[in-house]
């Protein structure tokens, strides 16, 4: 296979979105347990929130035309008429020259069309002094002015975050039909990778790092790991363990292996689990150039490359999107961005996007990205690093005092 036909950082984003589909596995979850689970379907609304016209404040219920003209040095008069209780309907209208009492969410009282807050308003011995005007609907919500009954209130591929769930609550909704958890496995490749927890090492080894920080990052997006463990360069080896992990998991992810050394085998393991294979191999970016993506009889597999640093940064800009496309969450834009000024200028290479780790600080209420320099390999530059300063493809560098999106790491 011919090494790095690379593609731009847009033409990749573009591939993840035609080839990734949403695992199909789905179930039914009880609302309260599938707090950041992905819809599978649309939900629409059986009936209207609220259901009835209520205050959203407390004070009188009146009718708007009655307070007009009111002010503090020209009050006007109503009839205290009665009051609303909470969880009940009125058992009193609101009629011409009168007012009631109504705390904040009770129901509107027929004959009325705005609520005075108390605060404008004051009860002396059974008459209502008002000290300022108010509109029609002002202080008041409508039948189903939140949420109209027929409409679409949630829509397939949304993310259920609280305020999600509360939406659904609120119509009496209690289960949900949702994509199952993701499982995504993790393999280390290379002679020199030793576990993490090694204490003497001997000359040449390295700790296995990814396997603490890609599976910490695919957690934190709410997905279940298996860790495969670390795997010599050795293909008959490393195809069998590949296979073997693969048929657990939705997303297979290999770290290490995926340059142009006579033993990478990479490119050739995951090729040969399953059709239409690789897709992309190679991205113009620094750093990561040697990234693979692949699909292999519909599951994703991840070849990131095996600096610590590289691979965190390459999974952050296109694991992330395929983990969230694959668990069929409704993609609207790239990863969340901050906009900081640059306090210094920096180079890049046109027709390569460069990333560059940086420092955030706020002077005079504006964001400034202070650049953290360091190779590419080094883990140090990413812990000391707030965020990730996104140079594109068309430019030739940033200058000091520019606006640069920034990709948020902490």
């Amino acid at each position: 296979m011919q090494f790095f036909k690379v593609k731009t950082v847009e033409q990749t984003l573009a591939l993840i979105d035609e080839k990734i589909e949403p695992a199909a596995k789905t179930e039914m979850r009880e609302l309260k347990d599938a707090l950041h689970y992905i819809l599978a379907e649309s939900i629409t609304a059986k009936e209207n929130v609220p259901g009835f016209d209520r205050s959203t404040v407390d004070g009188y219920a009146v009718r708007a035309k009655d307070t007009y003209g009111s002010s503090e040095a020209m009050p006007g008069f109503l009839t205290i008429a009665g009051e609303v209780k909470m969880g009940m309907a009125p058992e009193v209208a609101v009629t011409s020259g009168n007012a009631v009492y109504i705390p904040t969410g009770g129901m509107l009282p027929v004959g009325s069309d705005a609520v005075i807050m108390i605060e404008h308003c004051e009860d002396v011995a059974g008459l209502l002094n008002t000290y300022k005007q108010v509109a029609p609907g002002e202080n008041v919500i409508r039948t189903g002015e939140d949420i109209k009954q027929g409409e679409v209130v949630l829509e397939a591929g949304t993310k259920l975050r609280p305020q999600e769930l509360g939406a659904l609550a609120s119509l009496g909704i209690t289960d949900v039909k949702v994509f199952s958890k993701l499982k995504v496995g993790y393999l280390s490749s290379g002679d020199e990778i030793v576990p993490f927890e090694t204490q003497a090492l001997e000359m040449g080894q390295i700790r296995d790092i990814n396997g603490l920080t890609i599976l910490g990052m695919a957690r934190e997006w709410d997905v279940d790991v298996i860790y495969g463990g670390i795997v010599n360069d050795d293909f008959a080896e490393f195809q069998e363990r590949s296979r073997i992990l693969y048929e657990q998991v939705d997303c297979l992810i290999v770290s290490g292996g995926s340059s142009v050394g006579a033993k990478d085998y990479t490119t050739e393991v995951i090729q040969s689990l399953g059709e239409p294979g690789v897709f992309v191999h190679g991205v113009s970016v620094k750093p990561g150039k040697p990234t693979i993506l692949a699909v292999a009889n519909g599951k994703p597999v991840i070849g990131l490359p095996g600096h610590p640093a590289s691979a965190m940064i390459i999974f952050r800009l296109f694991g992330e999107r395929i983990i969230r496309r694959l668990q069929g969450e409704k993609i609207v834009s790239r990863p969340e961005r901050i906009f900081a000024k640059m306090t210094k200028n920096i180079a890049s290479a046109a027709g390569r996007s460069d990333y560059v780790r940086v420092r955030l600080e706020e002077k005079s209420g504006e964001w400034w990205a202070e650049p953290i320099i360091g190779k590419s390999g080094l883990i140090t530059t990413l812990v000391k690093s707030d965020g990730i300063v996104e140079i594109s493809s068309a430019k030739e560098g940033v200058l000091q005092g520019e606006y640069v999106p920034v990709i948020p790491t902490r």
